[in-house]
């Protein structure tokens, strides 16, 4: 059988709360005493749980993560990077999978519950009023990452989209081209559909380019949707020159379907993604992509989280920088 806290108490002939206070590096006991109880824990093999180390300082040091999908490589990097910084503080991670179109998110909310994670930390969806009533209910700090909401008291990560596709747009003009597309996600999509196409069209008009609404697909942030807009674009509007793609998977999906037909990127169409995510440099060509600082905004947000968690102070939302990365896949029209 395994021992309990109890075991160690009575081995050590002190009580279960000093037991609690050694094992949460709490004050109230001697040098003398916090070795015999650390003594004992080693000889009695004892592994402390999460719950029950919790009821000394009220929390399990776990923190939930929901992406809509884990094995993105998207999420991956933002991944990384809030277990960095998580693990450093000493807490640990549960992830959750809410699935593309979040049906599973209350699912997941009442486990994150049940588990009395100490906050959690909400990725790349739209925050639900639902989701916002169950969260309130939680009684726990949330932060947002790659996201934002209307809710005042939520903070959250992540860059200016709508800002990083009017500066793609305007490389692309100022490599000289005029004719250009964009596979972007679904219009209705107000965290990163809607600010892209916005950024994009207006980049267009300020530059007194044209402003047609057919070169505008949806490529729903999927490889194969994206695969299909693509043989779409390259089919009705041979006169594009350049594509803005809203995201990495989709130019590549882009550049795969030129290669299909004969198409050479950058010879006879430039590429300009969104995200850098290591797909970007493993694509041939290379390809030159906005970059969304992602394991960075992972551990800014945990940052924030844990802050709120053990001082219960307010934090701000931040915006993060992002930059253009220029490889091979934009051709400079003379």
């Amino acid at each position: 059988m395994k021992s309990t806290i109890k075991d160690v108490a009575r081995k050590a002939n002190v009580s279960v709360a000093t037991v609690s206070r050694v094992l949460n590096n709490l004050p109230g006991y001697s040098e003398d005493t916090k070795r015999t109880v650390l003594r004992v824990i080693e000889e009695l093999k004892y592994q402390p749980n999460a719950i029950a180390r919790g009821l000394i300082n009220k929390r399990t040091q776990t923190i939930g993560v929901l992406f809509p999908s884990v094995s993105s490589a998207f999420s991956s990097e933002v991944l990384h990077g809030i277990e960095h910084f998580a693990h450093d503080e000493n807490y640990s991670i549960v992830v959750c999978n809410t699935a593309e179109d979040g049906r599973r998110t209350m699912k997941y909310l009442q486990v994150l519950r049940e588990k009395q994670v100490d906050g959690i930390i909400f990725s790349s969806e739209v925050l639900k009023e639902e989701y916002y009533e169950a969260l309130k209910a939680m009684d726990v700090p949330v932060v947002l990452v790659a996201t934002h909401s209307e809710y005042k008291s939520v903070p959250y990560v992540k860059v200016d989209d709508w800002k990083a596709s009017y500066e793609a747009t305007e490389y692309l003009i100022h490599k000289g081209h005029r004719q250009i597309a964009m596979i972007g996600g679904y219009e209705g999509d107000p965290i990163a559909g809607k600010p892209r196409i916005d950024g994009f069209k207006q980049a267009l008009l300020d530059n007194g380019i044209t402003l047609r609404d057919e070169l505008i697909f949806d490529g729903g942030f999927r490889f194969d949707q994206a695969t299909v807009a693509a043989e779409n674009l390259l089919s009705t509007a041979p006169e594009v020159t350049a594509v803005f793609a809203a995201s990495d998977e989709m130019a590549i999906a882009l550049i795969s379907v030129a290669a299909k037909h004969g198409i050479s990127v950058p010879e006879q169409i430039s590429v300009i993604g969104y995200d850098n995510l290591k797909l970007a440099e493993m694509s041939n060509p290379p390809l030159t992509t906005i970059a969304q600082p992602l394991y960075k905004m992972g551990e800014r947000a945990a940052d924030k989280l844990i802050s709120m968690i053990t001082s219960k102070e307010k934090v701000v939302s931040e915006i993060m920088p992002h930059k253009i990365i220029e490889r091979n896949t934009v051709k400079k029209l003379p």
